[in-house]
């Protein structure tokens, strides 16, 4: 039997390697046989760790939401408490990183699969209500202070940024010519920097991978 630690490390290979297979070829096409042939391991292996494939794929999903929910609120947490600090870092990380980010790709899969799929949009509708709840802490906070001078709800506004972090995000995926990482944060920041009535701080350069 592996050891916890050797068990844990390869279970989440297994979860990035059906993360790329359904970033490429949807849920549907999520199979035993590709993931792992994607892993580089056989099916009875993957059996081994995943006895229910469908374990796998849902962990897969959940693995590519916790990089926009989890880890944007840790991220927060270690910030200088800067409504418009934080409001810009929070757009940066909601981007895709490139126009092949496999987390990003998977959620354009699911966004596809989720008119006909409870799972997909069930799980879309979730990660979106989190992403507009830490924007709406944000916005809130900036003010509370005093820092940005909003007209209208702040609730309304993470709604927006958040969509439009989905949508130019999907651009990104599509291989937009004039929409790549640095012109989406910038054509976020600017509905932002209007709807706050702050400058807000300039966005850091563009990460290379994830």
């Amino acid at each position: 039997m592996a050891r916890p630690k050797r068990q844990g490390e390869r279970r989440q290979q297994l979860a990035r390697a059906a993360q790329r297979v359904i970033a490429q070829y949807g849920l549907n096409g999520a199979k035993l046989s590709r993931i792992a042939s994607e892993a580089g391991l056989t099916s009875g292996a993957v059996l081994y760790y995943y006895p229910d494939i469908e374990e796998l794929v849902l962990e897969a999903i959940n693995l590519s939401m916790h990089r926009f929910s989890e880890e944007r609120a840790r991220m927060l947490e270690a910030l200088d408490d800067d409504p418009a600090l934080r409001l810009v870092r929070m757009i940066e990380a909601g981007l895709p990183v490139d126009g092949d980010d496999v987390e990003v790709r998977l959620f354009c899969q699911l966004g596809g699969a989720a008119g006909s799929n409870v799972l997909a949009a069930t799980l879309l509708t979730s990660l979106y209500d989190r992403q507009v709840s830490l924007y709406q802490v944000v916005l809130e906070q900036g003010r509370a202070r005093g820092v940005f001078s909003p007209e209208g709800s702040m609730l309304a506004a993470a709604r927006n940024i958040v969509a439009l972090e989905d949508a130019y995000g999907y651009r990104i995926v599509a291989g937009h010519g004039a929409i790549d990482r640095r012109a989406a944060v910038e054509l976020v920041l600017a509905y932002a920097r209007t709807v706050t009535g702050h400058a807000l701080p300039a966005a850091e350069t563009p990460a290379t991978s994830h």
